[in-house]
């Protein structure tokens, strides 16, 4: 035996293993007992499976598994795509629990897996292989499910007729069929690699192998298709095909809360398990696994154009400004409370420090606060915020939270320029170009300076991410730049616009 499937056979035995502790059998149970609980279980998806696969549901039934489950049972022929970020079971749901809730309403007779690989699918079709064939609880109640000689890897048959089938992607499925039988439903499973996402050209390959090839392997009343896939890039199989098709259904679902570090599935995690993820991962990498909110690359401006070196000391700075774009709710989904910290050195611009985070505007203002009362005593900070963000409130946080750490920042209302948004940010553009923007290296690590820089590498001709740390690094910029002198001694300003100010 090749060393190979030693190894798959030894993976097989252990999922055995794991499919024969699913419990005891209860032979007390009379047939009437038997008949109520199985009808219980066909409408209730968390009683069945916790039933059945106690050794998968270890914690609470989530009731996001819950709604996706009875979503996919109610519609014979949709696709869904459970589009959850990592560590919520998005493949054992897809590939065994859903798909074992539809086996027992008979909704389902013939399943094929896709995996990015045809080895990675015979992996994946071998947890409900194993099932079928070790789980005590599903043997009691409906027989020996193990059909001899037609139980290989990657292609089973049960006895009460239930197909299975392992396929790589881009395989040829023409012709898939059991005598009369052909695939009622297709699962897609974690198809997208990260060299696949580096290849546009080989994605719309693989959008079309799945329009065109495997979903027309379907036919009747019940043509599902799951996929089970986080967004972890901008661009991947399955926002293509969203895209295309947007009547498809996006079960879309993040691992927590990014504000308050509330797990979507508290019976299983904790706020401070994710709070470590972030810490260990780095916070882009984590909200692109976790909450589907993936880095984007620049095309404007590039990760090349981010300069790092050691900071001149603050006092050597001929001018250093902070500028507070507001937000006011603070939710998961709220626009960020962005405050950038930039100083001018010769005709050089340095960011120094980086508050970038979805939060209530009292938090920036303690951060704020906090930044000044650590300054060198011969260093000061001329803080800013735009008018258009001004009212009573704002005005009440910031004396309320300046007499609290007894000091005074000394904000300045500045008018909002006139031109677009979008074409004052490009402003900045020429200053990365000409490597004269600096970032403290000392802050590579720092999440919230990380945050920063992705918001402006998202920037580019109808973009739709956030975009409040560089609009105040545009402020920051335009404010400097009237500082740097030219050899006439003027002043060189930023732009053809001016901003009024009063210091």
């Amino acid at each position: 035996m090749l060393r190979k499937d030693k190894i798959a056979l030894e993976r097989y035995r252990e999922k055995l293993k794991l499919a024969a502790s699913s419990g005891t059998i209860n032979f007390d149970e009379t047939k009437d007992e038997k008949r109520e609980r199985i009808a219980l279980f066909k409408k209730d998806y968390a009683a069945c499976t916790t039933h059945y696969f106690p050794h998968y549901a270890t914690s609470a039934i989530p009731d996001f598994h819950v709604r996706f489950a009875k979503m996919v049972l109610k519609d014979p022929a949709g696709k869904f795509f459970a589009e959850w970020g990592r560590a919520l079971a998005k493949s054992v749901l897809c590939d065994v629990t859903v798909l074992y809730w539809l086996w027992l309403n008979d909704e389902v007779k013939y399943a094929v897996i896709i995996g990015n690989s045809k080895d990675k699918a015979k992996q994946l079709l071998e947890d409900i292989q194993a099932e079928f064939e070790g789980n005590p609880r599903i043997i009691a109640d409906f027989g020996e499910q193990k059909l001899e000689g037609h139980w290989e890897a990657g292609d089973f048959r049960t006895r009460s007729g239930f197909i299975g089938k392992a396929l790589g992607m881009g395989q040829s499925v023409r012709g898939l069929r059991v005598q009369s039988q052909r695939p009622d439903i297709v699962i897609l499973d974690d198809i997208e690699t990260k060299d696949l996402v580096k290849n546009p050209r080989r994605q719309d390959e693989m959008v079309r192998w799945i329009e065109r090839d495997l979903l027309p392997t379907m036919d009747g009343r019940r043509r599902r298709m799951l996929y089970a896939n986080n967004r972890f890039s901008p661009r991947m199989i399955q926002t293509e095909l969203q895209n295309r098709h947007p009547k498809w259904k996006v079960h879309h679902v993040k691992a927590y809360n990014p504000v308050t570090y509330e797990p979507t599935w508290p019976g299983k995690y904790s706020a401070q398990y994710f709070k470590d993820i972030e810490s260990e991962i780095g916070i882009l990498a984590a909200r692109a696994e976790y909450l589907n909110e993936p880095h984007i690359e620049g095309k404007i401006f590039t990760q090349e154009q981010i300069q790092w070196g050691k900071r001149p000391a603050l006092n050597h700075f001929t001018i250093i400004v902070g500028h507070w774009d507001i937000a006011y709710a603070g939710t998961a989904t709220a626009d960020f409370n962005a405050v950038k910290v930039w100083g001018l050195h010769g005709k050089n611009f340095w960011n120094i420090d980086n508050f970038v985070k979805r939060t209530k505007m009292r938090q920036a203002l303690e951060w704020m606060c906090h930044v000044q009362l650590h300054l060198p005593p011969t260093v000061a900070i001329h803080w800013r915020y735009e008018s258009q963000f001004w009212n009573d409130e704002v005005e009440r946080t910031i004396r309320e939270v300046e007499a609290h750490h007894k000091i005074q920042l000394n904000l300045i209302k500045v008018d909002t320029p006139r031109t677009k948004k979008y074409d004052r940010m490009m402003m900045q553009q020429v200053y990365y170009q000409n490597g004269r923007a600096y970032y403290d290296e000392k802050l590579k690590s720092h999440n919230d300076t990380q945050t920063g820089i992705a918001q402006l590498l998202s920037l580019e001709p109808g973009y739709n991410s956030n975009d409040d740390a560089p609009d105040a690094d545009q402020q920051c910029f335009e404010f400097l730049s009237k500082h740097i002198m030219s050899s006439n001694g003027r002043p060189i300003a930023m732009g053809n616009y001016e901003t009024k100010h009063r210091f």
